[in-house]
């Protein structure tokens, strides 16, 4: 046997003990709820582009705060920009007891000229979450398009949704869709209602960011009431409302401009607990639909910084919503 062949078998051999050990440790978890934290704070405001930043620093904050696991954002290319290879990445979540939860996934879905490549990059997104142990595939919709196309556009989203639901399930996936209120098609509450009618429940999915759908002007709660049974996964993230009068300058340096959409969103970003949003309803909205998963809590800007901001909403976790639903 060639020596390639013995380091390739020795390697497999190795990736899979690690995936036995994180599925064994699940299934011992009874936990219904798991509570991940999104990549985005460190790619989008915490880690200068200047090749400084550290993955691993990252990881230590989560298992520090008492968080199960991230999202993902920036695949594939980002674990090759932070030099974070997946055998390491294996390495350095095993050693910290932490999963990946899921990845952000996106395209022009209401392109049919674009499916096909899409189509190409689900496979591997599956492959990647496959291997991983995890179950659910976050997508992002396309980029807003003028109000009076948007049913048109919508509905060709949607019926390609359908087949990229099915295409997931072959891998054991499941596939949902996540609103943005920052120029993306599925914004208002008619928008999310139109998503959520023309696609099939037994294909695809519903996953939601309440900060997004509160800025979409969304009945947060009583969406999640009418379509509860939807969900695969979301995002639990507090907002109050504060408009950018001044210029914010975020952590690694870069100005968000007074005035700008991006500055007020990351300045009406709260902690769970100090914005507006009821989320005693949402978690008793989960206890009746019997929900079992993945929370991210997706924080876009941290004041103080992301040990600071998830110590207190791993705290409000424990204090306000564990005793609705565990």
């Amino acid at each position: 046997m060639s020596m390639r062949r013995r380091r390739f078998l020795t390697t497999a051999a190795a990736s899979l003990a690690a995936l036995r050990g994180r599925l064994a440790a699940q299934t011992k978890d009874d936990r219904n709820l798991r509570w991940a934290v999104s990549m985005f704070l460190w790619t989008s405001t915490q880690w200068r582009d200047d090749g400084s930043a550290r993955f691993t620093d990252m990881l230590d904050v989560i298992k520090d705060t008492g968080f199960d696991g991230f999202r993902l954002t920036g695949w594939p290319a980002s674990l090759d920009k932070y030099n974070m290879p997946v055998p390491v990445l294996e390495k350095e979540l095993d050693k910290r007891g932490l999963r990946i939860a899921t990845i952000s996934f996106g395209g022009q879905a209401n392109d049919p000229a674009q499916h096909a490549q899409i189509e190409q990059s689900a496979h591997r997104a599956c492959q990647f979450l496959q291997h991983f142990g995890a179950t659910e595939l976050v997508v992002f919709s396309p980029g807003r398009v003028n109000k009076v196309l948007v049913r048109e556009h919508l509905r060709r989203a949607c019926e390609f949704y359908n087949r990229l639901g099915d295409l997931c399930a072959g891998y054991g996936i499941r596939a949902g869709l996540h609103n943005h209120s920052q120029g993306q098609l599925v914004e208002s509450q008619d928008e999310v209602e139109m998503l959520l009618d023309q696609t099939d429940p037994k294909r695809f999915g519903w996953a939601p960011d309440t900060i997004h759908l509160y800025i979409g002007g969304c009945d947060v709660v009583g969406l999640f009431e009418k379509h509860g049974h939807r969900l695969i996964t979301m995002d639990y993230v507090d907002v109050k409302y504060t408009f950018a009068a001044e210029d914010l300058r975020v952590p690694n340096g870069a100005v968000e401009k007074a005035g700008t959409h991006n500055a007020t969103f990351m300045l009406s970003n709260k902690d769970l607990g100090d914005g507006v949003l009821d989320f005693p309803a949402l978690h008793r909205v989960l206890k009746r639909n019997h929900y079992k998963g993945w929370i991210v809590v997706d924080h876009h800007y941290a004041p103080v910084s992301p040990k600071h901001s998830f110590t207190r909403c791993r705290q409000y976790i424990r204090e306000k919503l564990e005793s609705i639903y565990y």
